[in-house]
């Protein structure tokens, strides 16, 4: 097959070219620039994109001995994946923007491209097993449960799919470091890029208030009603935080606060204890299905709404054009906003059953 690598500079995606090269296929590398300023989006381990990933990945690219190209997709990443994360906080939402990254970029921007110009598959360092089961694709967690990414994947269809390729599924981490060693990858010992990748110092806070300005509003006990003080924009909270709320008197009981919901039009943040976090319906719109293959009936399922943690057992329905999942238990820090994916557990890796974008909660 004529393959597209896509190479971010770092040991995973250099890893997963090699085997695509070791496994027979004509392979190109590509980079993707997506920043107009690419020189400031690396600190340290944070962020990613930068000129210097181009040279590291270009550097992979030599040694495997494959073409390589860094193609400009700055304007798109900027319309698709940093404005809508600056809009969706601004309504109140949390969202995901490295699921919205690997669906509006990766997987339907470089991917339409790659098929336009004749490849078969794009290629990338996912931790995430995938496979086609009777002809449809089934995606799978990672055999590395703490790298799993099945979840910022879980919005591609099944199309996109069936051309994609996730070599590294299969393996840990510390496997694939040593991989890069013994190729002499220089990428093999260069640290993961964490948190959100064009917010390099980490202050999403700062980040949105630069771009959205100051909203001020109020601090609300949901069980009181009482202000409990101000605050400069719904988009500096997101729901179950608990630190940064500026709140100077604490709760009667002596327990911390939580937030609770978000209200952007009047510009009210809710706040109250631990327990009224605990959701256990979740109402989810444009749901997409991996397989292909919608839900049919009640489904018992294990859910995730987060991309580290926050699972739940549950049973899942299509009621309309929504996604209805009910929780066995409560589950705390549910947000509108976030993606909530289902799995079908599996001796082989649980497989995911379909996603929606949560846009209610009970």
């Amino acid at each position: 097959m004529r393959v597209l690598a896509a190479m971010s500079g770092g040991v995973d995606s250099a890893v997963a070219a090699a085997r695509a090269v070791d496994a027979g296929h004509d392979v190109v590398g590509v980079h993707l620039a997506l920043s107009a300023k690419p020189g400031t989006l690396r600190t340290g381990a944070r962020g990613c994109c930068t000129v210097e990933d181009a040279r590291d990945a270009r550097r992979v690219a030599d040694i495997l001995g494959i073409p390589f190209y860094v193609w400009d997709f700055a304007e798109r990443f900027t319309e698709d994946v940093v404005s809508d994360f600056v809009a969706e906080y601004a309504a109140g939402r949390t969202p995901n923007p490295c699921l919205k990254c690997n669906e509006r970029i990766k997987f339907e921007a470089l991917l339409d491209k790659a098929l336009a110009l004749g490849f078969d598959a794009v290629c990338t360092g996912h931790y995430a097993r995938l496979s086609l089961v009777d002809g449809q694709p089934e995606l799978r967690r990672s055999a590395d449960t703490a790298k799993d990414q099945s979840y910022v994947l879980a919005s591609l269809t099944a199309d996109q799919l069936r051309h994609a390729m996730f070599p590294l599924g299969a393996s840990v981490k510390g496997e694939v470091r040593a991989e890069a060693a013994v190729r002499g990858l220089a990428v093999a010992d260069k640290p993961d890029s964490h948190d959100i990748c064009f917010i390099p110092d980490g202050d999403t806070r700062a980040f949105l208030t630069e771009r959205l300005g100051e909203r001020p509003g109020r601090l609300v006990d949901s069980q009181t009603g009482a202000v409990l003080g101000v605050h400069t924009g719904v988009h500096g909270f997101t729901v179950g935080q608990r630190h940064g709320l500026g709140i100077d008197a604490p709760a009667p009981d002596g327990r911390p606060r939580y937030v609770l919901a978000l209200e952007p039009v009047s510009g009210t943040v809710h706040v109250g204890p631990a327990e009224a976090l605990a959701v256990r319906e979740i109402a989810g719109e444009r749901p997409v299905w991996p397989s292909g293959v919608p839900l049919a009936g009640s489904v018992r399922c294990t859910i995730q709404v987060r991309a580290h943690g926050g699972t739940a057992e549950a049973v899942a329905s299509v009621a309309g054009d929504e996604l209805v999942v009910r929780l066995d238990g409560g589950l705390r820090g549910v947000a509108p906003g976030q993606a909530v994916v289902l799995y079908r557990p599996d001796e082989a890796g649980d497989v995911v059953l379909g996603s929606a974008t949560i846009a209610r909660t009970r």
